[in-house]
């Protein structure tokens, strides 16, 4: 059984791998004419996006899968995601709204202060910066663990 789902696979990722080979071909053989380019990048752009969507889908339905099949693993997904809700909740708190300038000291449409994109802007900035310091954190926690032990 899973040998031949493997050649299914297999044969599905050839054939996806031929359409878009044949539509990046079709693509370098355009001539510099604008209009022609942009008709051959338009179903390569369009064949990208749908397989980008697939991926996702296929990737978030046997994520959900495997948390349904491991309650275990269910508990410490949702363990991780009510820490990373309240680090972003920390982060809103942290983030500010002020207005954005550009080079020339006005301004910019959208960025008034006050603004809701201004405000989410910042907070996901700091939610980064947090994110980095605790990965770096637990990377020089590894990093000493790793030389204490040889």
């Amino acid at each position: 059984m899973n040998s031949k789902f493997s050649k299914i696979l297999t044969i599905i990722v050839a054939v996806l791998s031929l359409i878009g080979i044949a539509l990046f071909i079709n693509v370098t053989a355009t001539d510099d004419v604008p209009a022609s380019i942009s008709s051959a990048v338009g179903p390569l752009i369009l064949y990208s996006t749908y397989l980008f969507y697939a991926a996702v889908i296929i990737t978030l339905a046997l994520s959900i899968r495997g948390l349904v099949k491991n309650p275990e693993n269910l508990k410490k997904t949702l363990l991780g995601l009510a820490v990373m809700a309240v680090l972003l909740i920390v982060s809103y708190l942290l983030g500010d709204s002020e207005p954005v300038f550009d080079a020339q000291g006005i301004v910019l449409e959208g960025g008034e202060q006050g603004a809701a994109s201004n405000k989410w802007v910042g907070s996901l900035i700091w939610y980064s910066l947090i994110l980095v310091v605790i990965g770096g954190g637990f990377f020089v926690v590894d990093l000493a663990k790793g030389l204490v032990k040889s």
